[in-house]
């Protein structure tokens, strides 16, 4: 499994999203769903999808949180009618935010929120290269965070291991509001695994939040400790694993093992951990070992 993975709040629609994703993208499919009672949205689902091969997870706990485009996941297609047909099938009951069509950066692409308001970059990848990774978590820095994508790509490459930046695409003069040098779209790679973030300058109503959240699972209470000691900077943010970053960008530090608990675990394994975790603001996995096997 990959270390980082998407994780995506929901007000109640985390298992018809998961049913319509995995429907939408070749290569997927729902690997498990728990229900997690006693929380303090009530009973909670947690739905695990792969999609293009790669792990998402999907919570349905209340209207908290809503999708906006600060993070929005970019689609590599090989093919020109690829596009066509996850447009058709993603921007039903959506919106668009770049119509379908033909930009200088390729010759069929498209922005959209889906029914859900997550958010959606679809693009050919043309060339005739390989594509590796189907799918890329793009993070875009607005508002008072804009102008920080390069200051957070090298945060981040310090952070993770097997980690580095790629093609910086940047901003140049005459392009205002955003600042010459600043990053029209930069790639980086995290633990072996693809991400891109973008600046922008423009008017924009929205910002980071925990509607989408990265998650890293961690082996060892030292991983934990590692992550949770250098990724969180807003000690009010800290819950559940969760955490914010000095650019508020949403994270959860969570131990494998956690995966592993609520997965396979019976009703009252489930429901002792959940109790447990609900307690915690990092994550002890003695502790979580302790209340799965009733000690």
């Amino acid at each position: 499994m990959e270390r980082i993975t998407p994780h995506l709040w929901f007000d109640n629609q985390a298992k018809e999203a998961g049913a319509l994703y995995t429907s939408v993208f070749p290569d997927s499919r729902i690997k498990n769903t728990t229900v997690l009672h006693n929380t303090p949205s009530g009973s909670v689902d947690i739905v695990t999808i792969e999609l293009g091969g790669q792990e998402f997870t999907l919570l349905s706990a209340g209207p908290l949180f809503r999708f906006n485009p600060s993070i929005s996941f970019l689609v590599a297609c090989e093919r020109k009618e690829e596009v066509d047909q996850l447009w058709a099938k993603l921007s039903e009951g959506g919106t668009p935010l770049m119509e379908l069509g033909s930009y200088p950066f390729s010759e069929r692409y498209g922005w959209l929120q889906d029914r859900y308001g997550l958010s959606w970059q679809l693009m050919h990848a043309g060339g005739g290269r390989e594509i590796g990774q189907k799918i890329t978590p793009v993070m875009m820095f607005v508002g008072k965070q804009s102008g920080r994508a390069e200051e957070a790509i090298r945060f981040y490459t310090s952070v993770f291991r097997d980690s580095g930046a790629g093609d910086m695409n940047r901003y140049g003069a005459g392009e205002e509001p955003d600042r010459e040098g600043t990053i029209r779209f930069g790639r980086f790679t995290l633990e072996s695994e693809q991400f891109a973030a973008m600046d922008s300058a423009g008017p924009h109503d929205f910002a980071f939040n925990e509607a989408v959240s990265l998650m890293v699972h961690c082996d060892t209470q030292q991983d934990v400790d590692y992550y949770w000691e250098r990724l969180s900077a807003d000690p009010k943010a800290e819950q559940c694993g969760w955490l914010k970053d000095q650019f508020g960008v949403s994270w959860q530090v969570v131990p494998t093992m956690m995966d592993e608990m609520l997965g396979s675990g019976d009703q009252q394994q489930i429901a002792r951990v959940t109790e447990a975790f609900l307690q915690m603001k990092k994550f002890d996995i003695a502790k979580l070992k302790e209340a799965y096997e009733g000690r």
